[in-house]
């Protein structure tokens, strides 16, 4: 098939490479280069890196909303658009620019986590399990009819940005298969009224709060762990904590308090204790718990409060 693909991030590069291999990719459509990194220098995304490298026609519209766009991708001769993770909400006249309409590949088993954050936000919320959805587009978020869906597990300790690269591949597999039973599949209609949002995150979604229950503050943690990094503050400054578990437990001791738990320090939460595992201070490198301390010179009762 001629295929029309819509990405910005290394998420939608799994794809963009079955395509390659499977189809013809008449253009891609990314977002326009920006500043990155901490030295703020203008960055091209990856899709679009890797479109340059495969000699593919790249097209970056600021907005493409903007006239004239629905047009000039009509004028591809597209059968189908692919949507990964692309960044814009895109208008009727621009889904309906390839013959057969726009296809999304969505990192969640939809109704459930619309938005831009869906992996963040099931991992923060205590999900065990998660997914994959194909759906065809309309000008809603996240709300058109499903094409087929593959589920995977969520392990206990996987970080969003782990699960990403696992959701990256399978979302793959799923649009390769859905393209091959294109003419065959039955769209089926989301029951909107069991959708849940996940809307894009926030630096401030990373501060921990101290007086939730440990197993949700460990579930904040990873789900914070590539972006934006979950924070607290300690006496010598703010720390990221990029990973950590939750340890059954009662200790009277205030919310944020460092206890004594055999030969380490852990933190009381609102309901049980967590084990920092590894942590980042300020302009620092990541480093294990133990050696953090080692250098904090915190010892039992300190607080960790507010970043």
């Amino acid at each position: 098939m001629k295929v029309l693909f819509y990405g910005t991030p290394e998420f939608a590069l799994p794809t963009l490479e079955v395509l390659l291999r499977n189809h013809e990719v008449v253009a891609v459509v990314t977002q326009p280069d920006r500043p990155a990194h901490r030295g703020q220098r203008v960055t091209p995304p990856p899709v679009k890196v890797r479109a340059e490298a495969a000699g593919l026609t790249v097209l970056q519209p600021p907005r493409l909303r903007d006239p004239g766009w629905p047009e000039r991708l009509a004028s591809f001769g597209a059968d189908v658009g692919v949507v990964v993770a692309f960044g814009q909400i895109l208008s009727r006249a621009v889904l309906d620019a390839p013959a057969r309409g726009s296809i999304n590949v969505h990192a969640s088993l939809l109704p459930r986590y619309r938005g831009a954050a869906p992996i963040a936000w099931a991992i923060m919320r205590g999900e065990r399990e998660t997914g994959i959805t194909t759906f065809q587009m309309d000008e809603g978020m996240d709300t058109g009819a499903m094409l087929l869906t593959a589920s995977t597990p969520i392990g206990p300790e996987e970080t969003a940005g782990e699960l990403a690269k696992r959701l990256a591949t399978l979302g793959a597999e799923v649009l390769i298969d859905t393209l091959a039973r294109l003419h065959t599949l039955t769209p089926i209609n989301q029951r909107h009224e069991d959708a849940t949002m996940a809307p894009r995150l926030k630096k401030t979604d990373g501060a921990i709060d101290w007086t939730r229950p440990a197993r949700e503050i460990a579930n904040r943690i990873r789900g914070c762990n590539p972006w934006p990094g979950a924070s607290t503050g300690t006496t010598g400054g703010p720390l990221r904590i990029w990973r950590a578990r939750p340890i059954e437990g009662a200790i009277a001791a205030e919310p944020g308090t460092l206890v004594e738990a055999g030969d380490t320090l852990v933190v009381a939460s609102g309901e049980g204790l967590v084990l920092p595992v590894e942590v980042q201070p300020e302009s620092r490198r990541s480093v294990a718990w133990a050696e953090f301390l080692r250098g904090a010179r915190l010892g039992a009762g300190a607080r960790l409060s507010a970043p």
